[in-house]
């Protein structure tokens, strides 16, 4: 049986990389699926960086041909921080938590 919510979500046939990014609703976390034509890395940084979530928690990619999916919650925080360097402002106060929580997760695996 097809969830007619999700039956748009991967375009058959389509190789592309996918952007999920999960959110944090108050009482556990939920998943909202950016959509189709906006899920790229851009539009994923864009939306995070404009605050169209509540409390992100992680952000995953997935590829649609090749059946791989990781967590890139790392590499997008360290962008958007890096982007927020580069325009000399301060990290938007909705985007702080998840920029902190994701770069110490991933400088504690790297130590």
């Amino acid at each position: 049986m097809t969830d007619a919510n999700s039956s748009n979500i991967v375009p058959y046939g389509a190789d592309q990389t996918l952007y999920l990014v999960v959110d944090g609703f108050g009482d556990g976390a939920s998943r909202r699926e950016l959509e189709i034509e906006r899920t790229d890395l851009e539009a994923a940084i864009g939306e995070l960086m404009l605050g169209q979530f509540n409390d992100p928690l992680r952000v995953i990619a997935y590829n649609t041909l090749e059946h791989w999916s990781e967590d890139v919650s790392a590499e997008i925080a360290f962008e958007i921080q890096s982007r927020c360097d580069i325009d000399g402002r301060d990290l938007p106060e909705h985007i702080k938590d998840f920029v902190e929580r994701s770069t110490r997760r991933a400088r504690r695996s790297a130590a």
